[in-house]
């Protein structure tokens, strides 16, 4: 999912206040993190992006035809993409 810069600038913030009041840990330098905060959105976002493009690839090279929206493939769809996301959160 895609955040907006206005929505990633309030979920960054929100985290900060948390690591504050929880005692979670000590933030020195709040425009640091909140930079560090929006890398680590956009690089999930990236990373999510690559999954659905490999899922799409891999349920278009069946051999049978799966029409996209059908019940068939929204099944394919979620378990590549989970096969996917646990392979590429083993590879680091």
């Amino acid at each position: 999912m895609k955040f907006s810069e206005g929505r990633q600038s309030h979920l960054a913030h929100e985290i900060i206040r948390i690591l504050r009041t929880e005692n979670i840990g000590d933030v020195e330098r709040d425009k640091h993190v909140l930079h560090e905060i929006k890398r680590v959105f956009e690089t999930e976002h990236s990373r999510g992006d690559h999954i659905d493009d490999l899922v799409r690839a891999k349920i278009a090279s069946l051999s049978r035809n799966v029409p996209p929206g059908s019940p068939e493939w929204d099944i394919l769809y979620k378990r590549y993409y989970d096969e996917e996301e646990r392979r590429h959160r083993r590879l680091g």
